[in-house]
């Protein structure tokens, strides 16, 4: 079955950095269209960063610059560089994919931006 497992959040100082990571297990990642979302206490999840099937990336405004998204097709992960992070990027982030039209989702891995 389809599993989404992220991890690497975490406490973090302003301005450090955090890689997360999400595991997929039971597809084939590297053959669709990944996500990273976040949701902030009492907001909304926001989507953050998608990496496509070839590779192409998009950013929330938010990221642009300072995150990077990337795949490992051959371990089935994907992976989410987050630098100079700033105390708004406090947040739950969580993996997901829409494969054969259903979404999945991860159980999200906590990162707090805090000195």
């Amino acid at each position: 079955q389809v599993q989404l497992v992220e991890s690497g959040g975490g406490l973090v100082q302003p301005g450090g950095s955090l890689r997360l990571s999400c595991a997929a297990s039971g597809f084939i990642s590297s053959a669709y269209a990944m996500d990273w979302y976040r949701q902030a206490p009492g907001k909304e999840r926001e989507l953050v960063a998608q990496i496509g099937s070839g590779g192409s990336t998009m950013y929330a405004d938010s990221a642009k610059g300072r995150f990077t998204i990337s795949r490992d097709n051959a371990k089935n992960t994907v992976y989410l560089q987050m630098n100079n992070l700033k105390p708004e990027d406090t947040a739950a982030y969580y993996c997901h994919v829409r494969r054969l039209g259903r979404d999945y989702w991860g159980k999200g891995t906590l990162v707090t931006v805090s000195s």
